[in-house]
């Protein structure tokens, strides 16, 4: 394995590359590790060799969301974390999530970048913006009701509920199930099958039937991003993340 960052590692199986993200102990994401895995996926979409990519989680949680901890909040520049997470959108290389434990507000978004996610009963997966008193980011006000649909979307964005795995596969937020310990391999199997076909053929098609969806995911965000800005100042998202690190149901005000 070679290491392409202290956060961000590589490796290769064949045409398959493997991308795992190690932020213990639970994977929260800002800036600049959005920034290293936006490059790693540039630099995959240059190498020939390279014709499917796992996303995995080297700490057990895929991600738990943002980091709203110190001085890198992403509540203080929301703008450079989505700048780099809307680059994401941009690669050519199918990617699959191998989702092994929980995906939580911007790591569910970071899981929806995939193509296709592998997932176990024991996961949990939330879009638990409005929980923590906030609207929903990460273009996940396009790619939530994508895979999902419209009702599906709202229900899981309006509550923040935690559903398993097997719901998230019943509801087509994940695609595959598999037990916890084989979701990894599972991920690469399914890789390994796309690897298989013809590569010029997989990413042309890809193209196709994104086609139009990254311009409509960033187009979206700005929005995102332009509420999210307001609302980061309320005293409900102080309440919201307050309740979260004490693991307390928040009382929210509407201010």
């Amino acid at each position: 394995m070679t290491s392409a960052s202290p956060v961000i590692t590589l490796s290769r199986d064949a045409h398959v590359a493997q991308i795992e993200i190690s932020r213990p102990p639970h994977n929260f994401v800002d800036a600049d590790v959005m920034q290293q895995l936006a490059e790693v996926l540039r630099q995959l979409d240059e190498d020939d060799n390279c014709r499917a990519v796992v996303l995995a989680s080297g700490v057990g949680t895929f991600c738990a969301g943002a980091d709203f901890s110190g001085a890198g909040s992403v509540s203080r520049d929301p703008s450079a974390f989505y700048a780099q997470a809307m680059k994401l959108y941009r690669n050519r290389k199918p990617v699959v999530a191998a989702v092994e434990g929980p995906a939580i507000g911007a790591g569910l978004g970071l899981a929806l970048v995939a193509d296709f996610r592998v997932t176990c009963p024991e996961a949990r997966f939330s879009a638990n913006f409005n929980r923590l008193g906030f609207h929903p980011g990460f273009g996940m006000s396009v790619t939530l009701p994508r895979l999902v649909g419209e009702q599906q979307a709202a229900r899981l964005f309006y509550t923040g509920i935690r559903i398993g795995g097997e719901e998230a596969v019943r509801i087509g937020l994940a695609d595959e199930l598999a037990a916890q310990e084989a979701v990894r391999a599972h991920a690469l199997a399914l890789a390994h099958e796309i690897a298989a076909s013809a590569p010029l053929a997989v990413e042309s098609t890809r193209e196709t039937l994104r086609l139009g969806l990254a311009d409509r995911i960033i187009e979206a965000n700005q929005r995102e991003l332009s509420i999210q800005r307001v609302q980061f100042a309320t005293a409900d998202f102080r309440e919201g993340v307050a309740a979260m690190a004490e693991r307390r149901i928040p009382v929210f005000h509407r201010h």
